[in-house]
């Protein structure tokens, strides 16, 4: 196994750290659990790419552990006893949001027998506000932020959420819409 995956790996055994962390109402160690997890993330991507230790197993998992760090961070912030939360509506969004995508890519491989995905502009600045707003959550709770700027993040966020999925109904659509491709016998 290379570095890259052994960050990806890493990053996976973050999360319950994490959870932990938010479980003992500790805002800040959650926050440096994530930021380290962050890197984790930045740090196996290059690595990847830099030293040519692009994978199966990578491509795999390093979605995988974004997504499930994602998803942990909304709904044990939501669940926690700290103060300033996500508002519930806004956590089943993002969630949705992530299943539907899912179903959608999987009905696609099921009527295809092959998946193209190919991130959108839209997506990468939906994981981006994700991010940027559990930060956010998380350094409110540690200092003062102001309310404004939380409400602010989530609607920003909502915004993205949104439209990335319209985006990815749209692509999932045209790409429904393609001949199917022929696997000839060797």
């Amino acid at each position: 196994m290379g570095l890259a995956n052994f960050l990806t790996i890493l990053r996976i055994f973050l999360i319950p750290v994490f959870i932990i962390c938010l479980g003992y109402n500790r805002p800040l160690c959650a926050l440096i659990v994530f930021i380290i997890a962050g890197i984790t993330d930045a740090l196996d991507g290059y690595v990847a790419r830099k030293f040519n230790q692009i994978t199966t197993l990578g491509k795999v998992l390093d979605p995988v552990a974004d997504k499930a760090l994602l998803i942990s961070s909304f709904i044990f912030i939501y669940n926690s006893s700290l103060e300033i939360k996500f508002p519930y509506w806004f956590v089943v969004l993002v969630i949705s949001r992530d299943i539907y995508i899912l179903a959608g890519a999987a009905l696609i491989y099921f009527l295809k027998g092959y998946l193209d995905v190919k991130p959108s502009v839209f997506g990468k600045a939906t994981t981006f506000f994700q991010i940027i707003t559990i930060v956010s959550v998380l350094i409110a709770n540690i200092f003062y932020l102001p309310k404004l700027l939380i409400d602010g993040l989530v609607y920003i966020t909502t915004f993205f959420t949104i439209l990335s999925t319209f985006v990815y109904t749209f692509y999932g659509i045209q790409f429904l819409k393609q001949p199917k491709k022929c696997v000839e016998d060797s």
